[in-house]
């Protein structure tokens, strides 16, 4: 592990970003997991789009099953697991919705498909015909013909604000590097736990 410093963002950025030099499909691919108000938990895996001192954002619809979950127990955790570098980072903490200005700046960003589909997914709720989406799809490409495609308003970001962050590094044996950082009054508390 390498030396420990007072930022564990600093020390993310560090580590992810050797890990998208390394790898080149979707590395910002991050498992989501969330619990409703009966403590059902669900994981799914989504993209991290943005990550500063605030926190990780990743976007969906807002009627989506992790958005349901979110409304009703807005807490997550995220965990990126890269077993080539032998490294995984798990975050926990309270989740808010990005601002309308960085959710319309990241629709700007993807590709007008992408746009199209944000429009036509009810996503996970039931598809009533085989091709009801395709129809969606169809139906809302002639729709916005000719002009710009503005982010639908069922449609945008979330930000996990973390309380903890956990580094963990592969070891012989089983024995593990585990440095933990917890926001205590708005300050990082640093931890080595066995692991």
């Amino acid at each position: 592990m390498e030396q420990v410093v007072e930022d564990p963002y600093k020390l993310f950025k560090k580590w992810y970003d050797e890990w998208c030099a390394f790898e080149k499909n979707e590395p910002s691919a991050m498992t989501l997991a969330t619990c409703n108000k009966e403590g059902q938990p669900s994981a799914r895996v989504v993209l991290l789009k943005a990550y500063d001192s605030r926190g990780f954002v990743f976007f969906t619809n807002y009627t989506s099953h992790k958005a349901h979950d979110l409304q009703e127990n807005p807490k997550a955790s995220l965990n990126f697991f890269w077993k080539p570098l032998g490294k995984q980072i798990r975050i926990d903490g309270h989740v808010e919705k990005a601002t309308d200005h960085e959710s319309d700046g990241y629709f700007e960003t993807r590709s007008r498909e992408s746009q199209i589909g944000a429009w036509s997914s009810k996503q996970s709720n039931i598809i009533r015909e085989p091709d009801e989406l395709a129809k969606r799809v169809k139906e809302f490409s002639e729709s916005f013909k000719g002009q710009p495609v503005p982010r639908p308003p069922f449609w945008g970001g979330y930000r996990v604000i973390p309380e903890k962050i956990e580094f963990w590094q592969e070891g012989a044996h089983r024995l593990h590097t585990r440095l933990v950082y917890k926001n205590v009054n708005g300050k990082w508390e640093t931890h080595l736990i066995y692991p």
